[in-house]
């Protein structure tokens, strides 16, 4: 459904996009990922056709977006990083507006914004003015515009960014929800964005594309050792070294606060991460804790976290070791 290929995008000296490619099939929900100044909105208006990329192809629906811009944007709903709505127009008469711009025909235009007034849930503003509302109720009438003329392709950029935590569980759950009959690209800096809502990231750092995977594909390539959080009772520092001393351990570290200076545990409860290479260890870990009569609390894998992964792929990139998307 969206096809970038070697696409470069120059404004004078600055290199915003280079040379990235990607593919998202149709009915997928994908979250663009990456810091501010990435690339993510610049890719987000070439593929929404606000301008041309400089160099390389994009199309969508197997359009191009040069070329072919006008059939594109009948296909695409699109929601800019600063969603432009007019505060002095009521939600329902804004979203008429919208429906006349966008060609939609008289005789459908009533029954097409009651569809997005229900979709996004406006029903209990969609007579109130638009600079009148709370700024989760705006970013769902900026997403609502982008839904008028049933468009077979969502493009969001930053959507939930300046809402607070309850507006922002509400705007993923109404993601979810339009991700189930359409393809979604999602544009975000928010790494519990992608994880919440999102098939697959494509992560980009400095205008280039360091991943495009599932985020279990993407677990498993980058995970070269493996964790394990213990939890036991015994004298720590007997523990630590019984641990490092198993096969395969890398490095064993409290987790948690250090004890204060002259009170270092003898017989309390310790907990440390252990990490290894190779087989499963837990069960020599409750081995070994079990034979030296310690109790054992917890012995639990640790799978890494989205944070995790991405912070890994950004050291990797500048280490010069990027994996090919």
């Amino acid at each position: 459904m969206i096809e970038v290929e070697n696409v470069t995008k120059r404004f004078g000296p600055i290199l915003a996009v280079d040379r990235i490619s990607f593919y998202v099939p149709r009915g997928e929900v994908v979250g663009f990922l990456g810091p501010n100044g990435a690339g993510k909105s610049t890719t987000m208006r070439i593929l929404a056709c606000f301008f041309p990329p400089t160099s390389g192809r994009a199309s969508v629906g197997g359009y191009d977006v040069v070329s072919q811009a006008l059939e594109v944007k009948r296909i695409v709903g699109y929601f800019p990083e600063r969603v432009s709505v007019y505060p002095d127009m009521p939600v329902r008469t804004f979203l008429d507006f919208v429906a006349e711009a966008k060609d939609v025909p008289r005789a459908v235009r009533k029954q097409e914004i009651g569809r997005v007034i229900e979709s996004c849930g406006l029903d209990a503003v969609e007579g109130r003015l638009i600079g009148h509302l709370s700024k989760g109720y705006r970013q769902r009438v900026g997403i609502a515009q982008a839904l008028i003329g049933t468009p077979r392709v969502l493009i969001l950029d930053e959507p939930t960014i300046g809402l607070d935590p309850e507006q922002v569980v509400e705007i993923r759950k109404l993601i979810r929800t339009l991700g189930a009959d359409r393809t979604v690209i999602l544009s975000t800096h928010i790494l519990s964005e992608v994880s919440s809502v999102c098939d697959r990231v494509i992560i980009i750092h400095r205008g280039r594309i360091l991943a495009s995977e599932s985020l279990a594909t993407l677990q498993a390539q980058l995970q070269r050792t493996r964790r394990v959080r213990v939890e036991a009772e015994g004298p720590e520092t007997q523990l630590r070294q019984v641990l490092a001393q198993l096969p395969g351990v890398i490095q064993v570290r409290r987790d948690g606060p250090s004890p204060v200076a002259g009170e270092a545990m003898q017989n309390g409860t310790v907990a440390a991460v252990v990490e290894y290479e190779g087989e499963d260890i837990r069960k020599a870990i409750s081995q070994a804790v079990l034979q030296r009569g310690w109790g054992l609390l917890e012995v639990r894998s640790l799978e890494p976290t989205l944070e995790d992964m991405y912070l890994q792929l950004i050291h990797d990139a500048e280490a010069g070791h990027t994996i090919e998307p």
